[in-house]
């Protein structure tokens, strides 16, 4: 699965026991244009960044940029008007605290009084995003009586689906959590809610870099609606319980992270595993300033499992009975997790193998250098690679860790019977 410059992390279901998070490029909703600006008014005449167009396209385009305005501004009271086409899927917003909304314009295709525009759109959450969130979308409008109107409104070619053209959307705020739903029973989104706010403040705990403190879970109606959210096939995240989607080096202009929830696999997890799993994709959001497409996967995941486990009292043979199995066959990993590893739709042994030796190289480090340590490490490894963290912050190399892993592996797991 590739993407352009974007990493998604997920909680996965093994098995035989619950692993987590496979981050992997993504498609994320927002296009490869990035961050949209703040919704200023361009200067008079500009429909794309351009110089400023004369005489008639110059007012042709004023008023495209108007119409766009007008409707931006209505879609942020929950106002829009009957005649908008798109006013019944807009009205799906009613209970969504909006902060913002706003179209960046990239281009305009005008015939006469009938015009074709690429946009951007971009939006925030109240109380919860430091950066919008963007989606491409392309918007038809009309000229009549001197005044431009939208007269169509759909995603750009590849863009993935808002959760609001799903259905009307439910808002449960939390203290430090939103949940966004469609077509789910209030209680899950309730008990979605509860379980996210018990895990920010345990992140907030274990990860002792700064971030924002808050989450935002989007629950779909089913695995097909969250993977059109994510612009993919449904097969691939099917067993897979939530996915974190955000760009890597997330700052405060970054487009804001959301976890989407698989309601058909969060729906068969014990209380344990739904706690594990939010707590899992809490870490992504936490560390998103740090991460980078430098991050190894292993490390990104390993340490939001370590996380995820801390205080639960979880061995290694509960944690990673896949990894075990093999240990005890005698079939030692060779090399710490490569990337490749952790795809989704693959051999699901494999890939749960990748999540559990994450983990324990993230314990090891932790054993040796606390998880200060282990915080200094990654960002290390986000900003100058992995290689130069080992040799800076461990003071090795990754030839010798390597081999420390694996004794940490036999000492951990050969005698221990999976569960």
């Amino acid at each position: 699965m590739a993407g352009p410059g974007r990493r998604r992390a997920a909680a996965v279901l093994g098995a035989l026991a619950l692993t987590a998070g496979c981050a992997a490029p993504t498609p994320a909703p927002a296009p490869a244009t990035g961050p949209a600006p703040a919704p200023a008014r361009p200067a008079p005449g500009t429909s794309s960044g351009g110089p400023p167009a004369a005489g008639p396209d110059a007012a042709a385009d004023r008023g495209i940029r108007e119409a766009l305005d007008r409707r931006a501004a209505a879609v942020l009271r929950h106002d829009v008007p009957g005649d908008d086409p798109a006013a019944r899927t807009l009205r799906h917003l009613a209970a969504v605290p909006l902060a913002s909304w706003a179209y960046r314009v990239l281009g305009v295709d005008r015939d006469g009084p009938r015009a074709v525009v690429r946009a951007e759109l971009a939006y925030a959450l109240d109380g919860h995003d430091t950066g919008p969130v963007t989606a491409g979308r392309v918007l038809e409008l009309a000229e009549r009586d001197g005044r431009w109107r939208v007269t169509a409104d759909r995603a750009a070619e590849g863009a993935a689906a808002q959760i609001w053209e799903q259905g009307p959307v439910a808002a449960v705020r939390g203290a430090r959590a939103l949940v966004l739903g469609v077509g789910q029973d209030p209680a899950l989104l309730r008990e979605v809610a509860a379980t996210a706010d018990r895990a920010v403040p345990a992140v907030t705990a274990a990860w002792p870099g700064r971030w924002g403190g808050r989450v935002v879970v989007l629950v779909p109606g089913s695995l097909d609606a969250m993977a059109a959210l994510l612009g993919e096939p449904a097969g691939a995240y099917r067993g897979i319980a939530a996915v974190t989607t955000g760009r890597p080096g997330g700052g405060p202009g970054a487009p804001a992270d959301r976890v989407v929830v698989n309601p058909e696999a969060y729906r068969e997890l014990t209380d344990f595993g739904r706690r594990f799993v939010l707590t899992h994709e809490t870490v992504h959001v936490a560390t998103r300033a740090d991460t980078t497409a430098a991050t190894p996967l292993w490390l990104s995941e390993g340490l939001a499992d370590r996380i995820a486990y801390r205080g639960t009292g979880r061995s290694a043979a509960d944690a990673a009975p896949e990894l075990g199995r093999a240990v005890r066959a005698g079939d030692v990993p060779a090399a710490l997790p490569a990337d490749g590893d952790f795809a989704f739709g693959g051999d699901a042994g494999r890939v749960a193998r990748a999540y559990e030796g994450g983990w324990l190289a993230c314990e090891l480090i932790a054993r040796r250098r606390g998880g200060a340590g282990l915080a200094a490490f990654y960002r290390a490894a986000g900003e100058h690679g992995q290689d130069r963290a080992f040799r800076d912050v461990l003071g090795t190399d990754r030839a010798a860790f390597t081999r420390a892993w694996r004794d940490h592996l036999r000492q951990e797991l050969s005698s221990a019977p999976s569960r």
